[in-house]
């Protein structure tokens, strides 16, 4: 909810329109917006659409040339733009084994699948790209705007072509199993069982966060994390299934930054994406990486500070992150942001940085 008209933001010379117009925007942020101008998705039909990218020359507005922020190495990004009035607000992310297929789910309640396109090792565009709405059990429409807001998905198993995806949604939190397909998404085919406190809680706090851990003690386990939610010790809450029953987990709370995705890395590793607003700054985001050693039921983990962003580089919403490995073995991080439907003032921004010096034995991926 963070950025505003690019061209505005893209000149120093105008730095209180950029002030006061990345302020507006980021308002949203805070409840301070105007009717919810979500679309209506239940009628949808899995469809190809056209998806505009237009290249972001680089991550730090006024030094374009820069690459390294913080632990990470810029490698690309897009602004996304599409006719249909259902493109937008894409809250979740993931990227398979390959780099190239994607999956992103919005809070209006719809899914997009497609493939990123490299040129030259970066981000250049968007191909075989569909969209369609997400569906409850035995196919039945979200018609309420609490049961669609669909805030994360991961993969369970197989790939993005053919397997398992896990989706989160808050508001009426709950996490589906739906399969994926050369058609799209089924609908779920079932719920995980939520944690206690999270059952009849309502808003926009919830269930927010969900991946599945790669590596590590407790490879397989699901981790879910909410938005906004504290435990009695004020750390931001979260939950692991090894089996059927959530157990409790927390992120220490670092300057009080909302949680907005989770990604497990291949070797156990946990990343954490991260947002804070505030008046006097507008937003800012981080990313935070937690040991596999230390992720497990119980723990209240800390992590270490990847990268911290804001109003000085290309961010916008940032709420979607998933993570693949490239050729050249480097743990490349992926961004999208949730433009809440609010095209005026905010934009939908892909971005790609690799973690430096992570490397890893891997051919043949871009």
């Amino acid at each position: 909810m963070i950025s505003s008209h690019p061209g505005l933001l893209s000149r120093p010379s105008c730095g209180v329109k950029r002030v006061l117009v990345g302020v507006l925007s980021a308002a949203t942020v805070a409840g301070v917006a105007f009717a919810d101008p979500k679309p209506a998705t239940q009628n949808l039909k899995p469809d190809s659409i056209s998806v505009v990218a237009s290249p972001i020359s680089g991550f730090d507005r006024v030094d374009r040339a820069k690459i390294a922020f913080g632990k990470l190495e810029w490698r690309g990004g897009l602004v996304l733009t599409s006719p249909i009035a259902a493109f937008g607000g894409w809250s979740g992310l993931v990227v398979d084994a390959d780099g190239k297929t994607f999956v992103a789910v919005s809070d209006a309640g719809a899914w997009m699948t497609g493939t990123f396109d490299y040129s030259k090792g970066q981000l250049s565009g968007l191909s075989a790209t569909k969209l369609g709405p997400l569906t409850a059990i035995g196919g039945k429409s979200l018609n309420r705007g609490r049961y669609r807001d669909a805030e994360a998905v991961t993969l369970a198993s197989g790939s993005l072509t053919n397997g398992a995806l896990l989706i989160s949604f808050e508001q009426k939190n709950r996490i589906g199993r739906f399969r994926i397909g050369k058609d799209g998404l089924t609908p779920p085919s079932e719920y995980l069982k939520m944690p206690p406190e999270m059952i009849k809680r309502r808003g926009t706090d919830g269930i927010e966060a969900v991946t599945v851990l790669r590596g590590g003690p407790i490879k397989g386990a699901t981790l879910a994390m909410a938005e906004a939610v504290k435990t009695k010790a004020g750390h931001r809450a979260g939950w692991i299934w090894q089996g059927k029953e959530p157990k409790p987990f927390a992120l220490t709370d670092i300057g009080d930054f909302n949680v907005t995705d989770v990604a497990g890395l291949p070797g156990g590793d946990l990343l954490v994406l991260e947002r804070r607003f505030r008046w006097t700054e507008g937003v800012k985001v981080r990313l935070r990486r937690v040991a596999a050693a230390e992720v497990k039921p119980g723990a209240v983990v800390n992590g270490d500070i990847l990268l911290t962003a804001d109003l000085g580089q290309e961010i916008d919403n940032m709420e979607g992150l998933g993570v693949h490995t490239n050729a050249a073995g480097e743990t490349i991080v992926t961004m999208i942001s949730d433009d809440n439907f609010n095209r005026f003032l905010q934009r939908t921004v892909l971005l790609q940085f690799a973690i430096t010096g992570d490397k890893h034995e891997r051919t043949a991926q871009p």
